[in-house]
């Protein structure tokens, strides 16, 4: 098993810190809260190999597509989360999806730190936190949610070269983020994309909110 670099850690840690989040405002859309869960893994097929540059081999990030019964967003690629429950906390919230939808039980301990808010063209201000998930962690899906989930290295992601890609629904560009052989979108490709740019490469200040959804995940 090849271990995640601690440096890698702190780098990230130091750079997330730095990172002024941006907040944004419900204005009657509602309140979800998103995991990005940092863990240990081999290298999988279909994921960059090697090192690149302050990324060790095995560090990764877990990657879900959603289940193809779900009534919104069914088979898009997803980062756990849901709705924010009234009296808890965005970091609550992320714990308590996280658990439910991959058996993954973490503490507040395990914040490394947090990526800006995200509004969604269906409605929500998701805010992503990121979290050490730990050595290669037994993941157990809830199927009724999740159909698959995925281990993707973070030199991947690194390696992944953003596309930005004009619509005629928007002013704004759609993000398409190539992983795993396929391109993902926002809202998830944005979040993905921060951590990218902020944690991993260290462009402090580097926003989010000027990347569109797909019109297929609008609704």
């Amino acid at each position: 098993m090849i271990a995640f670099d601690e440096n890698l850690r702190a780098s990230l840690r130091a750079n997330l810190t730095a990172h002024e989040r941006r907040a944004q405002p419900l204005e009657e859309r509602r309140h979800a809260a998103v995991a990005v869960v940092l863990v240990d893994s081999l290298t999988e097929s279909g994921d960059s190999d090697g090192d690149a540059p302050g990324v060790a081999a095995g560090a990764a990030f877990l990657l879900c597509i959603r289940a193809a019964r779900m009534n919104r967003h069914a088979g898009q690629y997803a980062l756990p989360g849901g709705r924010i429950d009234p009296g808890e906390t965005p970091l609550e919230a992320a714990l308590r999806e996280l658990e439910e939808e991959l058996g993954i039980h973490l503490t507040a301990e395990s914040v490394v730190g947090w990526l800006d808010d995200y509004a969604t063209r269906s409605g929500y201000v998701m805010t992503p936190v990121v979290l050490w998930g730990g050595a290669n962690p037994a993941l157990k899906p809830a199927r009724a949610e999740v159909e698959a989930v995925y281990r993707v290295t973070l030199k991947a992601l690194v390696d992944a070269e953003p596309r930005f890609v004009s619509i005629l629904q928007s002013d704004r560009p759609v993000l398409q983020l190539p992983l795993r052989g396929d391109l993902i979108h926002a809202p998830t490709a944005a979040i993905l994309f921060q951590l990218r740019q902020v944690g991993l490469l260290g462009r402090i200040g580097e926003r989010v909110e000027g990347i569109e959804e797909p019109p297929f995940a609008w609704r």
